[in-house]
């Protein structure tokens, strides 16, 4: 009796080649802007998408601080962040985080988006997130990535 042959294929690492993307979020809505730039990072817009094997594209977003919201999460949300001393509970509204680090409101929302381990920390390594329309990674030659 012949054994059947495997049909699926299993991405290796170094298998899949990583692209550049480039995404402008002037105007876009974040946690829909994140949502498609997490799919990208993690690769499953790939048809070789493997859950255990890094396979995403690194992602350039600009114009980070002009992203916008919905309803009234711009005046309720706030970021929360412990720094491990007596107190040390911090509570930063989302007005005074976009006027400080706007790059953080998106990483943030991207961060919460991927798998919380090792490789999850890997795949939020390949975001690069920069106020105003320049980045330093035009030799990368990045493609527009539709956002949907």
């Amino acid at each position: 009796m012949q054994a059947k042959q495997q049909k699926t294929t299993l991405a290796q690492k170094g298998d899949v080649p990583q692209n550049w993307h480039l995404v402008d979020a002037d105007g876009q809505i974040l946690g829909r802007l994140a949502s498609s730039i997490a799919v990208v990072l993690m690769g499953k817009h790939r048809p070789a998408y493997t859950p255990h094997v890094d396979t995403g594209d690194f992602v350039i977003v600009t114009n980070c601080e002009k992203v916008r919201l919905t309803g009234r999460k711009a005046e309720d949300k706030q970021y929360e962040h412990y720094t491990y001393y007596n107190d040390g509970r911090k509570i930063i509204p989302y007005a005074e985080m976009i006027k400080r680090k706007p790059e953080k409101v998106i990483s943030e929302a991207v961060r919460r988006m991927l798998p919380k381990s090792k490789l999850g920390r890997r795949m939020l390594s390949k975001l690069k997130v920069y106020r105003g329309g320049e980045h330093p990674h035009a030799a990368q030659q990045p493609r527009p990535l539709e956002c949907l």
